[in-house]
């Protein structure tokens, strides 16, 4: 058995392979959290990304797992990186490329991750990781327009808002949610002008815009995941593991 340990801004998320298939998944976890769900289970090797902790404090946290590779830009992939400074490029985007990269076999796709920030990635039918976007997500949003005005309230997404506000709050709701659907929409139609693509969509976020969104998606919530367990399989060939 594999698991596959993703490390966010805010919490983990944690899944159990039996080769290539998922057989449970655990997501809102602290690292305590998912040092006990891994001691219960005992997998044979785990693979851990993180976009907050340094490879020196995941070496220490996870010291009682022999067989550990820590996503890193030096890891081997199964596709090509071509991203300009490959170490400031978030392990977890790498992560959900690779994982793209085996579900859509020679596609070009754009990868949209609706979460803490929007990320916009394409990978080529080549299985090129060209880069992408970042901008704002849901809450920074909101959180953005109350800390930097004096007068705007702090709100939060309550539904899909009419496009014309009434109020200060649902002003700040149509702004914030139809200007991000508006901005899905437009970048997506952008890339559709360059080629025909896949357009895959996760995140915490991707269920609320789902319906908002003018193309057709497929939609990949675990896809980091996923492409964690797939970068693991590909090392374990070759041994590149911490002992």
């Amino acid at each position: 058995m594999n698991a596959a340990i993703d490390l966010g801004n805010t919490f983990g998320k944690l899944a159990f392979f039996e080769g290539l298939k998922l057989t449970s998944y655990e997501r809102g976890l602290n690292v305590k959290g998912i040092l006990k769900s891994l001691k219960k289970v005992n997998p044979e090797k785990i693979i851990i990304c993180s976009v907050t902790k340094s490879m020196e404090d995941l070496n220490e946290l996870f010291s009682d797992f022999s067989t550990k590779l820590i996503l890193s830009p030096e890891t081997a992939l199964p596709i090509k990186n071509g991203y300009d400074t490959p170490k400031t490029l978030g392990y977890d985007r790498i992560a959900a490329a690779v994982g793209a990269f085996y579900q859509f076999p020679n596609e070009n796709c754009l990868i949209i991750e609706m979460g803490t920030a929007i990320k916009y990635d394409y990978l080529n039918k080549s299985g090129t990781f060209e880069g992408g976007i970042i901008s704002p997500g849901l809450r920074m949003r909101f959180k953005a327009l109350h800390t930097f005005t004096k007068k705007l309230p702090l709100i939060k997404e309550d539904g899909i808002p009419a496009l014309i506000g009434t109020s200060t709050e649902s002003c700040i709701r149509s702004g914030v949610v139809n200007g991000m659907a508006a901005e899905i929409n437009g970048l997506i139609s952008k890339y559709q002008e360059k080629e025909t693509l896949k357009i895959i969509i996760g995140g915490g976020d991707a269920v609320f815009f789902e319906s908002q969104i003018n193309y057709p998606t497929f939609a990949a919530s675990n896809l980091v995941l996923e492409g964690l367990n797939r970068i693991l399989i590909y090392n374990a060939e070759n041994k590149n593991f911490i002992k």
